[in-house]
């Protein structure tokens, strides 16, 4: 495919996320159909979409409107690239500028778009006006420069697995594959990709077990835990087993993955025997039978907004009232899950959400109504620290 063509693509694809449907399955669907499009072709039509999400409303106010013409016009306008090349009308590229268009190009300044020394307009936060309000309520000194992180791509990070690996010997390994990477001092585990990320999936250390895919942050996270004390652990809303298979090579505890969906958790197996680790899932009824548990960790669904970098889609999709529902779970889930920790256990509640009102104000009102527990450590990251947005609160059963 010529870049014309990408762009193209593109378009098409940014048209139908605007019209409501998600954005992978776009893209699933895209690749799918178009049999002709090779790999490189495959990422870069992704890249394109998923740059023009991340920065949708800035590049929409440079184009003139929110089409996928339109957003494209401006995304390739903030990256610098030839509009006459790439819109020449020839072959799969899209049509010629026309006259409005042409005419927009020469009213509208990048400038405006990408300056940092005066108050910025909607437009510059490329977010909802709602997830405005919460990130400066969250962070009043850095709200914007978080808002312009998550308009970035987000880096590659691995986990080294300490029960197979050094950090030493997975930089190693990862080198056989022309995969570069360096240690990222946020954990002593995280690994950052500097060279060919798509690689990591079919490398010798990835498929052998020596690394994990896990953002720097979620990795810090699970530092801060105090698993050394621990025989029984619990991962109350495990998912895939990102944070159980962090856990169980850190410790020789027993660990149990639960999650509502139990369909979420079908290959914690399969990424446990890479590992070389045991991970035991179980459903509600075996929670009670096994409880109470040493550690409790509730890795509470939320807003995602830590995580918004990798994906675009959910920030522009996520309503008000979304957002009011998953604070009701995560106080359900918060409470349910305290039932299962020992006398003298920890109670942990993390989150990817970077708002407060989902972090620190969940656990504020948690301790006012069980004052039984008392707050150890919290903790939290944002892509000001290089990674993703995470929050941890450590809280001890007095019993």
């Amino acid at each position: 495919m010529t870049p014309g063509a990408r762009v193209s693509a593109a378009i098409e694809c940014l048209d139908q996320i605007f019209a409501g449907d998600p954005a992978e399955k776009t893209l699933t669907r895209w690749a799918r159909r178009s049999r002709f499009a090779g790999s490189k072709d495959r990422a870069a039509v992704r890249d394109h979409v998923f740059d023009a999400l991340r920065k949708r409303d800035s590049c929409a106010d440079l184009g003139g409107a929110l089409t996928g013409r339109a957003v494209m016009i401006g995304l390739m306008r903030l990256q610098d690239a030839n509009l006459a090349e790439l819109f020449s009308g020839e072959g799969h590229a899209p049509a010629l500028l026309d006259d409005i268009e042409r005419e927009l190009l020469l009213k509208n300044s990048k400038v405006s778009h990408t300056a940092h020394d005066h108050v910025p307009t909607l437009e510059q936060w490329n977010l909802q006006d709602w997830c405005v309000d919460l990130l400066k309520s969250s962070y009043p000194e850095n709200a914007f420069k978080i808002a312009n992180l998550l308009t970035e791509r987000a880096p590659v990070d691995l986990r080294v697995n300490l029960s197979k690996s050094t950090s030493a010997e997975a930089i190693e390994q990862l080198e056989e594959d022309d995969i570069d990477t360096e240690r990222f001092q946020i954990s002593e585990t995280a690994l950052r990709v500097k060279s060919n990320p798509r690689k990591v999936k079919n490398s010798k250390a990835y498929l052998g077990g020596a690394v994990e895919l896990q953002d720097a942050g979620s990795q810090a996270l699970i530092d801060d835990l105090p698993l050394n004390d621990c025989e029984t652990i619990l991962d109350y809303c495990a998912g895939g087993g990102g944070k159980s298979l962090a856990m169980a090579a850190r410790t020789q505890a027993q660990i149990f993955a639960h999650d509502v969906n139990s369909k979420r958790m079908q290959d914690i197996p399969t990424r446990a025997n890479r590992a070389g680790v045991q991970i035991h899932c179980i459903d509600k009824d075996a929670i009670r039978m096994k409880a109470p548990f040493d550690l409790v960790l509730c890795d509470a669904p939320c807003s995602g907004s830590g995580a918004w970098r990798r994906s675009p889609d959910a920030k522009w999709k996520t309503t008000r009232l979304d957002f009011e529902e998953l604070l009701a779970l995560q106080t359900r889930i918060l409470s349910d899950a305290s039932v299962f920790v020992r006398a003298g256990g920890v109670l942990c509640y993390a989150t990817c959400s970077l708002f407060t009102q989902e972090n620190e104000e969940q656990v504020n009102a948690f301790l006012k109504g069980n004052d039984d527990f008392a707050l150890i450590s919290q903790k939290s990251w944002t892509p000001l620290d290089g990674c993703d947005g995470f929050y941890v609160a450590v809280l001890q059963f007095k019993g």
